[in-house]
């Protein structure tokens, strides 16, 4: 099974969550997606991608699009602290054309750090290692034919299955996340480790985790 190296993820996770809750508050004035972007980071890697998964369950046809109102409820639901002036300022900064929705896939890539392209391509090679059917997502199936968990020691106890050692790897990229699926799509994964990016300075070191990470 995938050797996480949890003690380098978390101690980047905890440096993350810790910097942006002191700059939230320091109380210095703040841009509205500043503002939102570091209370995902105080949430760790998994805020960003908390507040995809609560747009993407709103986006019942498929369009990619949000009203007002489903903007704000996807703020509201993830517990953000914004008042209506700022989620106004910040819906209007985005609808451009002024049609009264804006575009998901861009506002969640103006919301997660940038990231250089090598950084993009290594996370791109760990997401192509564990979407062994190239559907564009993973799932327990993807992980049965990319890993093997009877060296797994609650596996070799009978303490846990293997379905419920995949099952607590996906759950990673799903913690705090409203409803859960199973399914982590590439757009995830890749908000996931754009956190993990930004409290990580140098290319070569976070290259080097992922490739540990994922035994590329």
């Amino acid at each position: 099974m995938v050797k996480m190296q949890r003690e380098d993820l978390f101690s980047k996770e905890a440096a993350l969550k810790n910097q942006a809750k002191r700059e939230l508050a320091n109380g210095l004035e703040k841009a509205s997606l500043d503002k939102l972007r570091l209370q995902c980071f105080s949430r760790g890697a998994t805020g960003i991608l908390g507040l995809a998964r609560a747009f993407r369950v709103m986006d019942d046809d498929g369009s990619k699009t949000l009203s007002l109102e489903e903007f704000k409820k996807g703020v509201n639901d993830m517990g953000f602290e914004f008042d209506e002036s700022d989620i106004a300022e910040l819906f209007k900064s985005f609808d451009t054309d002024e049609n009264g929705s804006i575009n998901m896939t861009e506002f969640l890539m103006k919301l997660r750090p940038p990231m250089g392209t090598c950084r993009l391509n290594i996370i791109d090679k760990c997401f192509d290692k564990l979407d062994t059917n190239s559907d564009g997502q993973i799932t327990i199936e993807d992980l049965k034919h990319a890993y093997s968990v009877h060296d797994h020691p609650k596996y070799l106890s009978g303490e846990l299955s293997e379905d419920e050692i995949m099952t607590a790897f996906l759950k990673n990229f799903e913690a705090g996340a409203p409803n859960p699926d199973g399914i982590v799509t590439k757009a995830e994964f890749i908000n996931y480790y754009a956190s993990i990016s930004a409290s990580i300075d140098n290319d070569a070191y976070f290259d080097l985790v992922l490739r540990r990470a994922y035994k590329l």
